[in-house]
């Protein structure tokens, strides 16, 4: 009974923290509501696909997936070249829908030729710890805006649902510390029931949708067929290599956490090869590509649920419910201040999990500059206005518009450069000093 309310906890926390995003790109390309609904389902259904796969057959941790904020970033620049490359909003989406097939190739090819593993090496302590600092920063601006009732629609804070958050804040903080096992373990699940209640009572509760149908499958091709021309070959390309850096530090971290389990060297190749298959998946119904979610490390430790049954059980619950337009537009309805103070105190936990990265590190000096450098250049990316690259090609825009990418690859392009530097004075001095 236990484990199948672990994985209830796993699937309201998954849904809950993924449904804005094919939500805010079908009101980008003022889809349909029928073609808005499906959008929804079937990136729903993949997160639920790829998180069981990779728990099952890749990485083998439970780390749940969710809508690349990197794939999120390319759909919305591609909704701005309507009517400058592509013809029409539907004809940008065949194309991303092209992009995404393209990008589960590349992953199944970086995977079979064995370049995860010389890729996850340069995720070194140092590089972890500016990641996931980076990672906090770029995300802590969304979180107080949606714990605030702030939106596209509504820019006024408000403060009824701010304090509404800051309940819901201090309840999970106290159910996460409580001296019952019970409680501390489905502390999300209670604390999202407990918020959802609230926010009923004062009347913060959307509207739950009429569904239109009892049972729906997704739609293969929904916008039409794939295209493919240079530009998203390009584009998929270094997105690819960008989505890897971002499973990685999610993959790494977990190992961090999860410290019974013994090194598996074959664990990154596995993951690769399984988000290749899914990104194929992805582009064939025309969703959102997934990725590894860090966050998923902090959740694990706010409620101490490391064995992968729940987890699995959690992900086959989301493909289930996801058939179900009416149980699913019920989940919807959670208010999205309530997902975002849930995760707020998860992403404390990973505050601690960054600075724990500092304990291994062997050359501090080293480690404070790359720091410095990369936190200062990735941290100040994020108050650039996106508008200020819109002149660009989309590569650029999608690098430059992500603080949290362009500060990680610097950091690993500084941190890469210095053993070289030290490697090669090394080996001169070893020539003068035979």
């Amino acid at each position: 009974m236990k484990v199948i309310i672990s994985g209830l906890q796993w699937m309201i926390f998954m849904i809950a923290g993924a449904i804005a995003a094919p939500i805010a790109i079908a009101d980008l390309y003022n889809l349909t509501p029928i073609e808005t609904s499906g959008l929804i389902q079937s990136t729903i259904i993949i997160l639920g696909i790829a998180g069981f796969l990779q728990g099952l057959l890749g990485h083998k941790f439970p780390i749940h997936e969710g809508p690349a904020g990197l794939w999120w970033s390319i759909f919305t620049i591609y909704a701005s070249l309507v009517g400058v490359l592509y013809s029409s909003n539907i004809a940008a989406l065949q194309a991303l829908s092209g992009g995404m097939i393209i990008s589960g190739g590349l992953f199944v090819l970086i995977s079979v030729f064995k370049l995860m593993d010389k890729i996850a090496r340069l995720f070194t302590p140092t590089i972890t710890f500016i990641y996931l600092f980076l990672l906090i920063f770029q995300l802590s601006g969304s979180f107080m805006k949606g714990m605030m009732g702030i939106t596209s629609s509504h820019t006024l804070l408000d403060v009824n649902v701010l304090l509404l958050s800051v309940i819901v804040i201090c309840v999970t903080f106290w159910l996460g510390n409580c001296q019952f096992t019970f409680l501390r373990q489905f502390s999300v699940i209670v604390s999202i029931l407990i918020g959802w209640l609230l926010f009923m009572i004062c009347g913060k509760v959307p509207v739950i949708v009429q569904a239109d149908a009892l049972i729906k499958f997704p739609n293969i091709f929904p916008f039409g067929w794939p295209q493919f021309d240079g530009g998203t070959i390009t584009t998929a390309l270094l997105l690819t290599l960008l989505l890897i850096t971002n499973a990685i530090a999610s993959i790494r971290l977990m190992e961090t956490v999860m410290k019974h389990k013994p090194m598996d060297h074959n664990r990154y190749l596995r993951a690769g090869f399984v988000s290749g298959i899914t990104h194929f998946i992805s582009g064939c119904l025309g969703a959102i590509g997934s990725v590894p979610i860090s966050g998923a490390a902090g959740y694990v430790e706010q409620t101490g649920t490391r064995e992968r049954r729940s987890f699995l059980i959690g992900c086959s619950l989301v493909i289930f419910i996801s058939l179900f337009p009416p149980i699913m537009n019920v989940i919807s309805a959670i208010p999205a201040p309530i997902g975002y103070a849930v995760t707020f105190v998860i992403f404390v936990k990973m505050v601690g999990l960054a600075l724990m990265e500092l304990k291994k590190v062997f050359h501090e000096k080293r480690t404070f500059s790359i720091s410095g450098v990369s936190l200062i250049f990735g941290v100040g990316l994020m108050f650039v206005p996106s508008s200020a690259t819109s002149h660009l090609s989309p590569v650029l825009i999608a690098i430059l518009n992500n603080g949290l990418i362009s500060g990680s690859l610097l950091a690993i392009i500084l941190e890469q450069g210095w053993i070289w530097k030290d490697r090669f004075q090394a080996k001169n001095s070893k020539k003068i000093n035979p």
